[in-house]
């Protein structure tokens, strides 16, 4: 198999191409169109396109780096940055980002049931970055262990560093935080920290959080007249949940919003939930029915919301 995600690749019989967006097996893989639509096609029937060469693809060439002054010599910042392929928006690219003034020699491989995989080896310069891997985002439970591992290297007179060595078996929510912009690569994506800084505790600080006093009363921020209960609008990492993790979302959303809704005394409150099959429309209405604080509740404005909302009135 010498394709990869991401790689762009023209059919042999006929007139179409795309981007690889699935590695079946060894012999298939998935291409998605112009048209966003996924087609499974032997890897013997595409053929890449000139000029469209994976960064991995090309040799790492190693050269002398600038001295920098010890005072700016930076030893901390190793970073994996996840971006979405511009292409193909569920492939998503690791790149490692040195955010520091060493050289790292990076060697980068997969595990699975006693499987392992060499990924990528190579040296990143200080202040650059590499993409070392490739996955489509809606398998993340299918995803492999990472294992990588990064030398230190520099010429000017600075303590070596101890070997970083990084494990971890991705989840979903280690993708639930909103996309921020990312070091070196000057592009938005999800940033994971390889080398955390050494804790250091403070032994007064610790001492005086025993003898603080417990706040006497818990902030409850006031809710607006609408609260939109669709899952876009309450995590970014929904496509990786099933229906049920996504309907209890929703339903304890609804229960804080309801309840801060009560504590600020408001007449009425507007709980979007759209039509769809129904079902989280029925849980809201079955909870608001034995609701000791609710007076009464309703289709709210069938001209604005069909029948995808529902208005609450207090008691």
């Amino acid at each position: 198999m010498k394709y990869k995600l991401g790689d762009f690749v023209r059919f042999v019989d006929e007139r179409r191409e795309g981007y690889v967006t699935r590695i079946i097996d060894d012999q298939m893989i998935g291409v998605t169109d112009e048209d966003d639509f996924e087609i499974p096609v032997l890897a013997s029937k595409v053929t890449s396109v000139h000029g469209h060469v994976s960064k991995r693809d090309k040799t790492d060439v190693v050269h002398d780096t600038p001295v920098v002054p010890a005072a700016e010599f930076k030893t901390k910042g190793i970073y994996l940055g996840v971006v979405s392929d511009a292409k193909a928006a569920s492939v998503v690219h690791f790149h490692l980002i040195n955010n520091t003034s060493f050289q790292l020699l990076v060697a980068h491989s997969t595990g699975k049931q006693e499987s392992y995989k060499g990924e990528y080896a190579g040296i990143v310069a200080p202040q650059s970055a590499t993409e070392i891997y490739s996955a489509q985002l809606a398998d993340i439970q299918l995803w492999p262990e990472f294992q990588l591992q990064a030398l230190y290297f520099t010429r000017q007179q600075t303590a070596p560093h101890e070997p970083l060595v990084f494990k971890e078996k991705f989840k979903a929510k280690d993708f639930a935080g909103a996309k921020k912009p990312l070091p070196v690569l000057n592009q938005n994506g999800w940033l994971i920290r390889l080398d955390e800084d050494d804790l250091v505790i403070d032994a007064e600080k610790l001492k005086e959080s025993f003898f603080k006093p417990a706040q006497e009363k818990q902030q409850v921020d006031k809710p607006g007249n609408e609260v939109d209960l669709h899952i876009e609008k309450l995590r970014q990492d929904h496509q990786f949940m099933n229906s049920s993790e996504i309907l209890n979302i929703q339903l304890e959303h609804f229960k804080k919003a309801l309840d801060a809704a009560i504590v600020h005394q408001l007449h009425e409150i507007t709980f979007i939930h759209g039509a769809g099959n129904g079902i989280l429309r029925h849980e809201l209405h079955k909870q608001l029915g034995k609701h000791q604080k609710v007076k009464t509740f309703l289709d709210a404005r069938k001209e604005k919301f069909g029948y995808g909302a529902t208005k609450v009135i207090l008691k």
